[in-house]
């Protein structure tokens, strides 16, 4: 989580939504990232999808069975699903996103029954430091405006 923490910091230098990710298999980093839908006029640059990208080009398989997802906010609804499509083992995050979580806050959608697929969901880790990123970038985008 401390990788993608240090990735969340880029993206807060880079003036976008603070959020970092990494993937890891085998016990080592095979993908990273950070939100960058600003900078990339993209809106699916997000962490997850950014860094599960980099991983399945590594693995040269979109499938990367084994590997965890570690993120520092509760991943919306696209990214469960691109991590899910990926067939990733496990996913952990940091802080909760009562807005639009879609591993636990407002969808369950990473242990849903009736998708093909599933997978474990551990909440909680670091969150008070992917918490705190988030709400310094929207108090300076205050400031600014």
């Amino acid at each position: 989580m401390r990788e993608a923490l240090a990735e969340a910091r880029r993206a807060l230098h880079e003036r976008e939504v603070p959020v970092g990710a990494v993937v890891v298999q085998a016990g080592e980093v095979v993908g990273r990232g950070h939100n960058q839908s600003i900078t990339l006029s993209d809106p699916t640059a997000h962490a997850e999808v950014l860094a599960l990208r980099e991983a399945a080009l590594k693995a040269g398989n979109y499938r990367l069975p084994g590997a965890t997802l570690y993120v520092t906010v509760e991943p919306c609804p696209m990214c469960c699903g691109a991590a899910l499509q990926a067939r990733v083992e496990r996913v952990v995050y940091g802080a909760a996103d009562p807005k639009a979580g879609g591993a636990d806050s407002l969808y369950r959608l990473c242990d849903d029954p009736r998708l093909n697929h599933r997978a474990r969901v551990d909440g909680g880790v670091l969150g008070e430091e992917g918490r705190e990123l988030i709400v310094r970038f929207f108090e300076t985008k205050r400031i600014e405006s």
